[in-house]
């Protein structure tokens, strides 16, 4: 039997559609195009996301990351993929000031680097904003709990939902961005209970996405460098995978010892 290819790219409605049949939406970030390339055959959705701030970067947060930064980036990422969805993270300050605003980076994402969806950090007080961008042709992934371009106001990097009114309010954030018209939600460091709650309601028909948050979830993300152990410090929510740091060690360790000793480079390594 002749195994069927898929002839394009996955787009934004059929991350619904995956949530529709009750299939596990498969996502991790990426922010090179050899990254990008390995996970491409086993993503649904790959995340250009502003966590290449701390990641590359060194950066404490993700606040400094500028649109150019994300747009580079996102132009690796689709140079490296055919399959997955790409989706590219809205940087601090290119949204927040008025819908106009947002629609014009938001475009300029779309138009520069050939992604399929944004996504951008809020919750009700941002429904305006989403609806104006999907009903000019924006696909729009919403993130709601642990947002972490609001860790200044936030105290820092804070689990979410474990205050008396954490629940209503985060249902009705995760509510109010579904009903704007996002194809699914991000929910970031959320206790499980509430996770679950918002994962499971009947109101909430965009795909929910955890990371930090509830199985319960229609699909999972992690960083991608967290996951293969290359970070030094990861959060709770992550399992390594891999353990990369340490082979890379080993193997830098390597090279530096066989070039002292003058191992490296031998005759094979030469032009005669």
């Amino acid at each position: 039997m002749s195994q069927v290819v898929q002839s394009r790219r996955l787009r934004a409605i059929d991350i619904g559609k995956r949530k529709a049949e009750g299939r596990k939406i498969i996502a991790l970030t990426a922010y090179h195009a050899h990254t990008a390339g390995i996970v491409d055959p086993y993503c649904d959705f790959i995340l250009v996301g502003d966590s290449l701030g701390m990641v590359m970067h060194g950066m404490e947060s993700t606040i400094p990351v500028t649109l150019e930064m994300m747009i580079l980036q996102a132009q690796a990422v689709i140079r490296g993929t055919a399959k997955a969805l790409v989706v590219v993270d809205m940087p601090f300050g290119s949204y927040e000031a008025s819908r106009e605003q947002a629609f014009l980076n938001a475009s300029r994402v779309l138009k520069e680097t050939g992604a399929g969806a944004i996504k951008m950090e809020g919750g009700a007080h941002f429904a305006e904003t989403v609806a104006f961008l999907v009903q000019r042709g924006v696909p729009v992934m919403g993130h709601i709990g642990l947002t972490p371009q609001a860790v200044n106001t936030m105290g820092g990097f804070k689990v979410q939902g474990r205050a008396p009114d954490d629940e209503r309010r985060l249902l009705e954030d995760a509510r109010a961005i579904s009903e704007a018209g996002a194809f699914a939600i991000v929910l970031e460091g959320i206790v499980e209970p509430v996770a679950r709650a918002i994962a499971t309601s009947p109101q909430v028909t965009a795909a929910t996405i955890g990371i930090g948050a509830s199985a319960f979830c229609d699909g999972q993300i992690l960083v991608l460098e967290d996951m293969l152990g290359l970070s030094e410090k990861t959060p709770k929510f992550v399992r390594q995978f891999g353990s990369l740091r340490a082979h890379i060690e080993d193997a830098v360790k390597a090279y530096a010892d066989a070039v002292r000793a003058g191992r490296f480079p031998a005759d094979d390594h030469t032009y005669g």
